[in-house]
């Protein structure tokens, strides 16, 4: 009927009318706004338009109901309170799987877009995408956690290819994600948990502390496919995104760039140096929990090429490559290198190794024998938190 009204009483373009009536049936449906007495509330919508005089002004309207009804405090505490339901028929749940179609998602370690696996036009014996539990029933049964409104919980849904859930079946998912994760890139995974709204290190979670964090990354999915649609929503830049290995260097050491010589080896001493190890994790750590960026190893603090692997005592690149890896990994944790790309380039005459970090999206510790340390990026350095100071930069920085 708004649409109607726009189109035959105001002569509002199509296209332009389209996108405006979209954000408001995303906004009615994901609040429920007509589920309730819905000739009443259709009445008091209707009447918001009668002494509206031109297009600007009708269109003024459908945008101030949708601000008014999906606050700051919606998406951050309504929402996420709205899915905490096994309801498979939740409008939250809908507006879920429509955010993942505005986002152009694909289905959880698969390449596959959920918009073609969800296209109702393609028919078959068995759906191509189905809703999968993160965490399986059965295995909820053997830690105690039977009860069906536990089990089915919207936030332990994740949409897979039907062959993939069959293969999951009732493993754990420490179990099953070692398995799936190979069949995707660090990048392509770290974007997976993003729109399957999955915390960092989410297999070995208590249930609930699973479900009440994912409630909220949800709740972030469904805003930025909203964010999309209304024509707001932006990818930010990766850290150096768009420059190259030499305009990188030659904007020297800052907040998301530094050098380092040698990955392991002491360039005094021509040996072995915990301490080298260290002092790359710990920028790796600072990129990691603050904006990203990159760190360069095999190049000096002024910008002058070592070269690697001769200087660190590798035998090649991928032996250079696996170390890295078993130190984040060991130190930082496994679940930490969808956010830590390694890559080797050509600089000068020498070959340097290029270790890209995104910004994680929990906070990152490095074990340091029995203590666990909290670095940030402090200008062109990193720095160490002290545990007052890193639970309330945490705070700021990983919130929903």
């Amino acid at each position: 009927m708004l649409y109607l009204i726009g189109r035959t009483e105001f002569g509002i373009d199509e296209h332009v009318l389209r996108k405006a009536i979209a954000r408001w049936f995303f906004m009615s449906s994901l609040t429920g706004r007509y589920s309730a007495s819905p000739e009443t509330r259709l009445e008091f919508d209707l009447a918001r338009f009668r002494e509206v005089e031109d297009a600007k002004g009708f269109l003024h309207i459908l945008d101030a109901v949708c601000e008014s009804e999906l606050t700051s405090d919606f998406w951050s505490i309504t929402l996420p309170n709205d899915l905490a339901t096994s309801s498979p028929r939740s409008p939250s749940l809908f507006a879920y799987y429509a955010a993942l179609v505005l986002l152009d998602s694909k289905a959880l370690f698969s390449d596959q877009k959920i918009l073609a696996m969800l296209d109702p036009s393609v028919h078959a014996n068995r759906s191509a995408v189905e809703r999968h539990h993160v965490f399986p029933k059965k295995y909820l049964e053997k830690i105690g956690i039977t009860d069906t409104r536990d089990t089915n919980q919207i936030a332990n849904y994740a949409l897979l290819e039907w062959g993939d859930n069959a293969d999951i079946s009732d493993s754990a998912p420490v179990e099953y994600l070692p398995v799936m994760r190979k069949r995707v890139s660090a990048r392509d995974l770290e974007r997976m948990y993003y729109w399957h709204a999955l915390p960092d290190g989410w297999e070995a979670m208590d249930y609930h502390q699973f479900l009440t964090q994912r409630r909220e990354r949800i709740a972030k999915v469904i805003k930025d496919g909203y964010a999309r649609l209304i024509g707001e929503g932006t990818v930010e830049a990766e850290a150096g995104a768009g420059l190259t290995l030499e305009g990188i260097i030659a904007g020297g050491e800052s907040t998301t760039t530094e050098f380092k010589g040698t990955l392991r080896v002491n360039l005094h001493t021509g040996q072995p140096d915990p301490r080298m190890e260290l002092s790359c994790l710990k920028t790796i750590a600072g990129f990691l929990n603050s904006k990203g960026g990159t760190l360069i190893v095999g190049v000096t603090d002024d910008g002058e090429p070592v070269g690697i692997p001769k200087a660190d005592g590798f035998p090649n690149e991928d032996k250079m490559n696996l170390h890295l890896v078993n130190l984040v990994s060991s130190r930082i944790g496994t679940t930490y290198m969808m956010y830590v790309h390694p890559r080797f380039e050509d600089f000068g005459e020498s070959r340097v190794m290029a270790v890209e970090c995104w910004p994680a999206k929990s906070a990152v510790y490095v074990k340091d024998d029995k203590v666990e340390r909290f670095y940030i990026r402090a200008g062109a350095s990193t720095a160490e938190l002290p545990a007052s100071q890193a639970l309330e930069y945490i705070k700021l920085r990983f919130k929903s």
